[in-house]
């Protein structure tokens, strides 16, 4: 009886231990519920400004700018609550950018209108992984023998509501100016646009994939288009306003900086279009689990009829 309570004890002490090892188990995704994320690449816009040597296209990647490609950092929390299932938080800083002057587009590169901005990203996401391999390798490396490795990779698409904060700016004589008190187009003024605040509704939507390194980090890529509901995140939307109207010198000329077929520019003249601004996130993302435990590493204790084991 004491032999068998003895190997009694150390079935179900590996039993307990062998949940949480073999990945053939709809336990699985258990051990990876959570995850927090830090990530850093590239940013892109795509609005009034820049754009590729062509009339712009609204809402695609063809239209993309590549050398007002920027950059940004992201710091993001997952929890995954189903094996097909996770839900993201995540908080984006970074800058967007855009000029007339790096296309040979013939109206745009005349129009010579310029910005940049901070761009303040904050966002809640559905993943919905279409593709995992997870798995714990050897929980014990003995010598001489071989084990499994560790997996865990996961493609996945994601979608979700945000919202951002922008400010854009314009260089006039070597000093960088924030647009939206210059009224570029008449904010407020009599036969002016419409006052807007530097704030937007989002969607996001993209695309991701990762592989483990180790039990305990993953590392990635996700590219994200976000559509906003803004259409001044680059500080232009509607007509040209009479300069003589607007307040300040850097005013009058960051309103109208045209350097060439000047009359196509005139007061009243079509500045930008009304479609929305929008703009892409092209990250490595760095994912750490804090949910997994090595099991392993802990002391448990068991009680049975006869005496008490440690494993």
């Amino acid at each position: 009886m004491k032999y068998f309570s003895l190997i009694l004890g150390l079935l179900l002490g590996f039993s307990v231990f062998s949940q949480h090892t073999n990945f053939n188990t709809q336990r699985n995704w258990s051990l990876n519920k959570k995850d927090i994320l830090i990530g850093f690449g590239a940013t892109q816009f795509t609005g009034d400004l820049g754009g590729r040597n062509r009339i712009g296209t609204d809402y695609s990647i063809v239209d993309i700018d590549f050398p007002s490609t920027s950059f940004n950092f992201s710091l993001g929390y997952r929890y995954r609550f189903h094996p097909f299932f996770a839900t993201t938080t995540t908080l984006n800083v970074g800058r967007l950018k855009g000029d007339d002057a790096l296309t040979n587009e013939v109206i745009r590169e005349s129009r010579n209108l310029h910005f940049r901005s901070i761009i303040i990203d904050f966002s809640q996401r559905l993943d919905i992984i279409l593709f995992a391999n997870e798995k714990f390798g050897a929980r014990y490396y003995l010598p001489g023998h071989k084990g499994a490795k560790n997996h865990n990779e996961q493609i996945y698409l994601f979608g979700g509501i945000g919202g951002c904060f922008f400010n854009p700016e314009a260089q006039y004589k070597g000093q960088w100016y924030k647009l939206d008190p210059l009224n570029t187009e008449g904010q407020g003024m009599e036969g002016g646009a419409r006052e807007t605040l530097p704030i937007s509704l989002t969607i996001p939507m993209g695309i991701g994939m990762r592989m483990g390194i180790g039990r305990m980090w993953r590392i990635g890529f996700e590219a994200s288009y976000v559509k906003t509901f803004s259409d001044y995140i680059d500080d232009v939307s509607t007509s040209y306003y009479d300069p003589s109207k607007l307040s300040s010198p850097e005013a009058q000329y960051l309103s109208n900086p045209a350097v060439s077929n000047v009359n196509w520019f005139a007061p009243g003249q079509q500045r930008g279009d009304k479609n929305k601004d929008a703009y892409y996130f092209m990250n490595v993302v760095v994912a750490r689990n804090i949910t997994y435990k090595d099991y392993a590493k802990q002391r448990r204790t068991y009680r049975y009829p006869r005496g008490r084991y440690k494993f």
